[in-house]
């Protein structure tokens, strides 16, 4: 995640219940900026220096699970240009906003995988990613 998604979280889940709060607050977390100095949240690493090299090293240590971005569509689009992401789940909403950030600049292959429909509209489209 980015800095600014950290701030968001990081002020939410500590104090928040429900099925995701565990989860969210006990799994180890990176946040790729070069404005942050600490994080408060327990298990929360920041990440400064070349991304692509430290989602490269994250990979190597974690070879055996998978790594799962979350942040908006700044963050995205770097993860994006590093060409490291394996797999692109896209969650669309049921609201029209008219507007909004590109998250991709350039064509990209990928290979539809799979669709997953929420109970409230939305829908995951999930996507393997072809150099």
């Amino acid at each position: 995640m980015g800095a600014t998604t950290y701030a968001a979280w990081s002020a939410y889940w500590p104090g928040a219940s429900g099925p995701f709060a565990e989860p969210m607050n006990e799994i180890p977390k990176v946040v790729f900026s070069g404005s942050l100095s600490s994080a408060d949240w327990p298990d929360t690493t920041i990440a400064t220096g070349d991304l692509a090299e430290a989602v490269m090293q994250l990979k190597q240590e974690r070879g055996d699970g998978y790594l799962l971005a979350h942040g908006g569509a700044r963050i995205a689009r770097s993860l994006v240009e590093t060409g490291l992401i394996d797999e692109y789940r896209l969650v669309v909403h049921p609201v029209v906003l008219g507007g909004g950030e590109r998250l991709f600049t350039a064509p990209l292959t990928i290979e539809p995988m799979g669709t997953i429909a929420f109970s409230r509209g939305a829908v995951a489209h999930v996507f393997a990613a072809h150099p």
